[in-house]
Parts: C-alpha cells; sequence; structure tokens
C-alpha cells in the first residue's frame, strides 16, 4: 500500500507500513511541538530528521503538523509562521524564499467520491509545489494537485483550487488572480 500511496494512486492507510510512518511523524512533530521555542538547534535538527529536506536559514515555527514529514521539502531561506498543516500524503516541495503566514493548510490527500470507496476507507493524494518567493498569507488552503508560481501572492484566507501562474497575486475562494505583481 506504500508503494501505491507513493505512485498517487488509491491506497488504504492502515497498512503497517504507513503506520509506522506516520507514528513516527507524529512522535517528531510532538518533540518539536513541545521543545524549548528558544532551542533553535534542536528544532532545526528534528525538522531536518523529519522532512525530506529542510534548507539552510529556513524556520518553521510550532506548532507544525504532517502526515509524514519525508514527502514535504522546504528550500533555503524559507519562513513557515505558527500552525503549518502539510498533509504530505503526496509530495509537497516549497521553494526557496518563501513566506507562509499562519494556519496555512497544504492538503494532498483525497478521498474518493463513490460512497462505497470513501466507506471502504481508499485514499489518494496529488503533488502540491510552491514556487520560490512566494507569500502565502494567513489561513491560506492549497488544494491537491496545485502548483503556485514563483514570486506569486496569496492572500489571507484564500482557498486555492488550481494552479497560479508566476508573479501575480491572488485572493478569494477560489482563488482568482486579480493583478501582477509589481516589480
Amino acid at each position: 500500500m506504500r508503494e501505491r500511496m507513493l505512485a498517487g494512486e488509491l491506497y488504504l492507510a492502515d497498512d503497517p507500513e504507513i503506520v509506522r510512518d506516520s507514528e513516527r511523524a507524529m512522535a517528531l512533530t510532538h518533540r518539536l511541538n513541545t521543545a524549548d521555542p528558544n532551542d533553535h538547534a534542536l528544532r532545526r535538527e528534528l525538522l531536518t530528521d523529519l522532512l525530506g529536506a529542510f534548507g539552510e536559514n529556513s524556520e518553521i515555527r510550532p506548532p507544525f503538523r504532517c502526515d509524514y514529514g519525508y514527502q514535504t521539502f522546504v528550500g533555503a531561506r524559507t519562513f513557515a509562521n505558527f500552525g503549518l498543516i502539510s498533509l504530505d500524503v503526496a509530495r509537497v516541495t516549497i521553494g526557496g524564499d518563501v513566506q507562509i503566514g499562519p494556519n496555512v493548510q497544504l492538503l494532498t490527500a483525497l478521498h474518493p467520491v463513490a460512497a462505497g470507496l470513501r466507506r471502504d476507507k481508499w485514499e489518494a493524494a496529488k503533488p502540491i509545489t510552491i514556487g520560490d518567493n512566494v507569500w502565502l498569507g494567513g489561513g491560506v488552503i492549497v488544494l491537491p494537485g496545485v502548483t503556485i508560481g514563483a514570486n506569486t501572492v496569496v492572500g489571507a484566507g484564500a482557498v486555492v483550487t488550481k494552479d497560479l501562474p508566476p508573479n501575480v497575486v491572488a485572493v478569494g475562494n477560489p482563488a482568482r488572480v486579480i493583478r501582477a505583481v509589481e516589480p
């Protein structure tokens, strides 16, 4: 089932290998979220161990939540404020120099619309990609399969349901482009 999950296919999350990975992520995020907030070295060590990549001079302020951790990749000099959720069933790629406001949700997980499949606990996921120098305002929600282009700004509270091009400002639910980013 883990191979199916990583391939973006329908899978069952109660597979022992997937449960082990989830428990590992929960243990590491618990340690991160309860660590001394001024112990920057320990927080960096925990994030480096947890995540697929954690770029130089990046910071994620606790609390932080993720499904597996190893599917989240963070570039250099990226800052995530309090309350980031990365449901990283599929890969979540966050570029360099990204600014993430409080309570942002990056949601890769999908559940079937068909009632029977959902009742039988089948799941899937699609990756999320956040380009370099993006700013996600507080409370932004990014849905499965979305790519946000470099230098784009997403206003607070927006729900990003479709790809956003580079160099734009997008707001609303669903998020829509309202203008270009000024140089």
